[in-house]
């Protein structure tokens, strides 16, 4: 009757451990789909592109749509736009939501709490909102059609003082003890001994202010009109022709443009989820 049972019990988990697979796989499946759908579309004509009912298949291989890319827009200057701005502006946030996040959970000065509710609404506030107070600051410092409006304003993030904030607090208060004992200042116990331990939620923050800098739009379509400012984003939005879309070539610009982004997720994706997991344990 044991072994009985026990097979039992073995082929019920066998059956959960395949159900599981099966709906992971669809899940992989659903989320794979619309990055799948862009390399064929970047390999058809723009015939087949518009085609009705659906063609999912190109009839041959197009593979001159990616170098015709190069040829329509300045595409590696709009890439290396795209690369200082997005890195400088994850360098920014990695340095001031850190400092202001370890701040806001560890030390103690007034209006602490305070400061930190006025940080809360700006997340409550669609960026759109102060989009025209940000444009008219980089007017004033006259910083238009410049590569260092790209990134300014990104430098800083609500968000990404939260995220640090909270990975900081989970961290145990008897290391600053500790290191207050020994004489350490307030800077020293930040880089010596919390932010080695914030490895994790650093790495998260990185990839998060990454994909938003990458990915932006509407601020350099605003801030920038030279087509040597753009960013690739803004850049590729210019291949919209008047009267039609060149799909194909659409595609293939947004392909070479998300393949960084990819890249980083899969070298990092291991740290990413730690950071992300390891958030908002105590609040």
């Amino acid at each position: 009757m044991a072994d009985e049972g026990w097979k039992a019990m073995r082929k019920k988990r066998s059956s959960g451990n395949a159900l599981t697979y099966i709906i992971l796989i669809l899940g992989v499946g659903i989320v794979a789909l619309p990055f799948v759908w862009m390399i064929l579309t970047s390999l058809k004509t723009n015939t087949e592109a518009v085609s009705v009912p659906v063609k999912f298949f190109p009839s041959s291989l197009r593979w001159g749509t990616y170098a015709e890319i190069f040829k329509r827009i300045p595409f590696l200057k709009m890439f290396s736009n795209t690369a200082v701005s997005s890195i400088i502006s994850v360098i920014g946030q990695l340095v001031i939501c850190s400092l202001a996040g370890y701040s806001f959970a560890k030390l103690r000065f007034p209006g602490k709490d305070q400061i930190f509710v006025v940080v809360l609404a700006v997340l409550m506030i669609p960026g759109s909102a102060y989009i025209l107070t940000q444009y008219q600051i980089i007017q004033d410092m006259g910083l238009l059609n410049t590569i260092t409006a790209l990134f300014l304003p990104k430098c800083f993030s609500a968000y990404g003082t939260y995220l640090m904030r909270q990975f900081f607090i989970a961290l145990p208060d008897e290391l600053r003890d500790a290191a207050e004992i020994d004489g350490c200042s307030h800077i020293q116990t930040f880089t010596r001994i919390y932010l080695p331990l914030a490895k994790p939620g650093l790495v998260a923050l990185g990839i998060i202010a990454l994909k938003y800098s990458w990915n932006d739009l509407m601020w350099p379509l605003i801030v920038n009109s030279s087509l040597d400012k753009m960013t690739l984003s803004a850049g590729l939005s210019y291949m919209a022709g008047q009267y039609e879309i060149e799909y194909p070539l659409m595609m293939a610009g947004a392909v070479l443009a998300v393949l960084p982004l990819l890249i980083v997720f899969v070298v990092f994706q291991k740290q990413f989820i730690a950071g992300v997991a390891n958030t908002g344990i105590k609040g």
